[in-house]
């Protein structure tokens, strides 16, 4: 009984390192062309093994560019987590330091997400919008902590928290084409993101939503 375990556990770590080098290989292979160019016997000739193989883990090209949305997902919702956990003092500019960093040590993730957000192939996009819905209302409940908002509407909270993703992935790209520039316009990259994001604050802090406007 214990050999007939340690086999399928064995069996189910391989399948997961192939689940996962399929995945790396198509984010390698999409560093600069869509997903709908991409196709399966790429993505296995990329990795190392028979195009058969492949429906072993995904039931497409598609199923798998779902399964990249998820994956870089995750890590913007991990860059979040990690901005409150860690930022003190200037809070917009500890978060777009944050931005800065997750944006360089995940390129592929970022780089695939903003392509794919109006790319062709429509499960993907439809993967992205839901995700972002999901981030953003994420993003509005923290807003709803914080005092100044804690009598803002659900609505007003959700308008705010879409505003600030919106900004967010304005910023990536932004990030993302600044990559190979020099530090001087990678800096001015850094300083108009914080710019943004003080505008977008100062705006919530005169905002009078529907709870405490005057009738």
């Amino acid at each position: 009984m214990t050999n007939m375990v340690e086999t399928v556990g064995t069996r189910q770590e391989r399948k997961q390192r192939t689940r996962a080098a399929l995945l790396d290989g198509a984010l390698r292979l999409l560093a600069e062309r869509s997903l709908a160019s991409l196709s399966l016997r790429e993505v296995t000739r990329e990795v190392g093994i028979v195009p058969t193989a492949f429906y072993r883990h995904f039931a497409s090209v598609s199923d798998l560019g779902v399964a990249l949305v998820e994956e870089s997902m995750r890590t913007l919702r991990q860059m979040i987590r990690e901005s409150r956990r860690t930022v003190t003092g200037d809070a917009i500019e500890g978060s777009v330091a944050t931005l800065v960093r997750q944006v360089h040590a995940h390129q592929s993730h970022f780089r695939f997400i903003t392509r794919e957000r109006y790319g062709g192939v429509a499960d993907v996009r439809r993967a992205i919008a839901t995700e972002l819905r999901l981030f953003a209302s994420e993003l509005a409940t923290d807003l709803g902590r914080f005092p100044g908002m804690a009598d803002w509407t659900s609505d007003d909270l959700r308008i705010a928290a879409d505003l600030m993703v919106g900004a967010m992935l304005s910023i990536v790209m932004s990030l993302l084409e600044s990559d190979h520039q020099s530090a001087q316009a990678q800096q001015e990259t850094v300083h108009v993101a914080e710019c943004q994001l003080r505008l977008i604050a100062l705006g919530m802090g005169q905002w009078r939503g529907k709870s405490t406007r005057q009738t």
